[in-house]
């Protein structure tokens, strides 16, 4: 059988972190010839993944720039693809999730009628704008898509009512349950003081992260304040928040909340220290997406501050509650889980929706198979 050729295509750090034990599980697939192409639509942070991971790209676009508009990394990305798409032909490019990147990866192998598989297919929030660009980018990438990779039933689901043929859908798990796997210790060592120095085994550890537009301006005002009312008002609670890098949140996170003692306003964590630190967390504040498929994998209560989520399984499930951005809310929703055993166990003792560390085994194959009747995708 002649090789299939395929080429997997990301540029941020979640990304990153998903599709790194899928580009090992490529690699060891001698039915596959692999290739890795990233926009570096993050630079920082996806070196830090690869690094972990051990993944040397074979091209880097290299398109971060400071400022950069969503215009600006779709141009770019756009551009940069065509030459390396011209130049390796793959069988099927593959994509993830919601980015930018994924969007334009797909549309760029479009262009040379190049066949798209969409990692992570299927997630919904129902609301184009929320959360944004990623619901339109995940919507737009299904429509390009030739196979997509759904992490669970209710993504498949979502594929259907779009009108995607069925039997071009592979239910898979998440890749994020992969790579959090191999990465979590029970004795890992932090760098640094600060993390290493708190009182795990007797402390109630919130962590918290906070970075989406939608949640900019007074949004972001009430989760800051709502975060510092728990912590002034718990002596138990600690509050680790790795700040995002972008200046306004920089500047807001230490305006309300830079004086509070047991609040540490630290810097972003590589995704080891920060999976680890999740594994020691008593419970998660966030208005990220990916964490709320991570946290329930380690046993972890997430409590979203986000007015929708695109991952509804997790709601479902028990696993995740979706808090909102008002302040008396958050605090409420926090003090309840501090204060009542039996709600944090209800949430914690959830069964974990999305898999068991094989979703990129089944990918693989989903690839293989369906290339061994060729003519069906």
């Amino acid at each position: 059988m002649k090789q299939l050729k395929v080429m997997t295509i990301f540029g941020t750090r979640p990304e990153a972190i998903k599709m790194a034990p899928l580009v090992k599980a490529l690699e060891a697939e001698p039915r596959i010839q692999s290739t890795l192409c990233v926009t570096a639509q993050h630079r920082e942070m996806l070196d830090m993944v690869l690094e972990l991971f051990d993944i040397t790209p074979d091209y880097d676009l290299n398109v971060m720039a400071h400022g950069q508009t969503i215009s600006d990394i779709t141009v770019k990305v756009l551009k940069g693809l065509e030459a390396v798409l011209e130049k390796e032909k793959p069988d099927i490019v593959l994509v993830h999730g919601d980015t930018s990147t994924t969007f334009v990866g797909a549309l760029a192998a479009f262009y040379q009628k190049i066949k798209v598989g969409h990692v992570e297919a299927g997630l919904r929030s129902g609301n184009i704008y929320s959360p944004y660009p990623e619901e339109m980018n995940r919507k737009l990438t299904g429509t390009l898509a030739n196979l997509h990779f759904a992490p669970t039933q209710g993504n498949f689901d979502n594929l259907i009512k779009d009108g995607i043929n069925p039997d071009k859908i592979v239910i898979t798990g998440n890749t994020v349950i992969d790579a959090l796997l191999q990465v979590v210790k029970e004795d890992y060592v932090f760098q640094g003081k600060t993390l290493n120095q708190i009182d795990y085994a007797h402390k109630k550890v919130i962590v918290v992260t906070c970075h989406r537009r939608e949640n900019w301006g007074e949004p972001m005002e009430n989760i800051f304040q709502a975060i510092r009312e728990v912590a002034q008002g718990n002596e138990m609670v600690e509050v680790v928040f790795p700040v995002h890098l972008n200046p306004k949140i920089q500047q807001l996170a230490q305006e309300f909340l830079g004086d509070v003692s047991n609040v540490h306003l630290i810097e972003p964590l590589d995704y080891e220290p920060f999976a680890n630190l999740l594994n020691r967390a008593y419970l998660i504040l966030t208005d990220s997406g990916g964490i709320q498929e991570e946290a329930p994998a380690l046993g972890k209560p997430i409590l979203v501050m986000r007015t929708e989520t695109e991952r509804p399984e997790a709601v479902a499930a028990g696993t995740v509650k979706v808090i909102g951005v008002k302040k008396e809310r958050i605090i409420a929703e926090v003090k309840a889980l501090l204060s009542s055993e039996k709600a944090y166990e209800t949430i914690a003792n959830a069964v974990n929706p999305y898999g068991d560390g094989k979703a990129c085994g089944r990918i693989v194959e989903g690839l293989l198979n369906a290339y061994s009747k060729a003519s069906e995708i």
